[in-house]
C-alpha cells in the first residue's frame, strides 16, 4: 500500500480543516494510501518534520496557509529525493493554490492532492533558503506575518489591507544594485518582489499577465522611491487599481539577480520572515518542485503544453 504523510496547520483559516478532517482522510484512504496525520505544534514544525522524517512515503499532503506550504516545500527541497507535494489550501489568502488552480473547496482539493497530477513547477532559492511564490522587501511586506493570526481569521484579506495603510506615510526607503541577465540597475526602492504566481495578496494583475510556473523565469516588480507625494499618490492608485505604472516601476522577467545594498534590509518569503540581507542572490530551481494539480488545469500552467501527454478522454477545460 501507498504512504501519505499529512501535514496540517490546526490554527489556519479559523481552524478550517477541523471538522473536514475525518472526509478528508476517507479520501486519502480510498485513493489507496496508508495515512500519517501530523498536526503542527509551533513555527517550523512542518519543516522539520518534512526534512527529517525517516520513512519511506510516496506522497506528502499539506493543509494551511502560504507558510506552512512554505514550510513543507522548504523542508522538501533540503532532502537528497524530492517526492510530490498536495496542498488543501486554508490560508487566508491563498496566492499559490489560486494560480496552480487548486480548487478553494477542501475536499476537492484533497481529492486533486491524491488523484491529480504531479506537475514539475519552478521554485524560487534565496541564498540558502527557498520560497514558493514571492521573494520581497519594503512596503508592506512585513504585514502577513506582522498581522496576528486572530485578525487575520477575522478580517480576512482585508486585514492586509488595513495593517498596510497605517504605514503609508512612513516608508523606508532602500538604495539598492540589482544585477540580473548582464544589466545593472542602481535606484531608490520603497518596495520590491520577485515572483512565480498569477495572484499576489489576492491581486491578481500586478505581476502580469501570460504567466507559466515552468519556464525558469520569475517576474520582478520594483517600486522607486516617490519624490514628493502627488508620486507616492500614483503608485498607490496602480497598486489599487493593479496596473504597472512604468514611470514608478521597473518590471522584468530574470532566471537570476543579485541584490545589493548598504544596510541590510528585512525581508518577506511566501508571507513568512525571512532575515535581513545586505546582499541576496536568487534564482529559479526550474521545475524542481512536485506538486499535485488538476488533471484538467496543467496545460494552462505550463509554457510547452502540448508535450504533455494525458489521459485519453480528458480535456481541459
Amino acid at each position: 500500500m501507498k504512504k501519505l504523510l499529512f501535514i496540517y496547520n490546526p490554527n489556519a483559516g479559523k481552524g478550517l480543516i477541523k471538522p473536514k478532517l475525518s472526509d478528508v482522510l476517507d479520501i486519502f484512504v480510498k485513493a489507496g494510501y496508508e495515512v500519517t496525520v501530523y498536526p503542527t505544534q509551533k513555527y517550523r514544525d512542518g519543516y522539520h518534520k518534512v526534512r527529517h522524517f525517516k520513512e519511506e512515503y510516496d506522497l506528502v499532503v499539506c493543509s494551511g496557509g502560504d507558510g506552512t506550504l512554505d514550510e513543507v516545500v522548504t523542508g522538501m527541497m533540503k532532502r537528497k529525493e524530492q517526492i510530490p507535494i498536495g496542498y488543501i489550501p486554508t490560508g487566508t489568502t491563498n496566492d499559490f493554490a489560486r494560480s496552480l488552480h487548486i480548487p478553494k473547496d477542501m475536499l476537492k482539493a484533497a481529492d486533486t492532492a491524491v488523484n491529480g497530477i504531479v506537475f514539475p513547477c519552478d521554485i524560487g532559492k534565496f541564498n540558502n533558503d527557498f520560497f514558493v511564490y514571492i521573494a520581497a522587501f519594503g512596503l508592506f511586506t512585513d504585514v502577513s506575518y506582522q498581522t496576528k493570526q486572530e485578525v487575520k481569521n477575522v478580517l480576512g484579506h482585508l486585514a492586509y489591507v488595513l495593517e498596510g495603510m497605517k504605514r503609508l506615510y512612513n516608508v523606508p526607503s532602500y538604495r539598492i544594485k540589482v544585477t540580473h541577465d548582464d544589466q545593472v540597475i542602481e535606484d531608490e526602492f520603497i518596495f520590491g518582489m520577485v515572483t512565480n504566481s498569477r495572484s499576489i495578496g489576492g491581486f491578481r494583475n500586478m505581476v502580469g499577465k501570460s504567466i507559466v510556473f515552468d519556464d525558469g523565469e520569475f517576474e520582478v516588480t520594483l517600486i522607486k522611491t516617490p519624490k514628493n507625494p502627488l508620486a507616492l499618490q500614483e503608485i498607490i492608485a496602480a497598486i489599487l487599481i493593479e496596473q504597472i505604472d512604468t514611470k514608478h516601476m521597473y518590471t522584468f522577467k530574470a532566471n537570476s539577480l543579485k541584490l545589493e545594498s548598504l544596510e541590510e534590509i528585512p525581508w518577506t518569503l511566501d508571507g513568512e520572515f525571512g532575515g535581513e540581507h545586505d546582499e541576496v542572490m536568487i534564482e529559479n530551481q526550474r521545475q524542481k518542485l512536485k506538486i499535485m494539480v488538476p488533471i484538467d488545469k496543467v496545460k494552462s500552467l505550463m509554457k510547452e503544453p502540448d508535450t504533455l501527454q494525458l489521459e485519453e478522454g480528458i480535456e481541459e477545460d
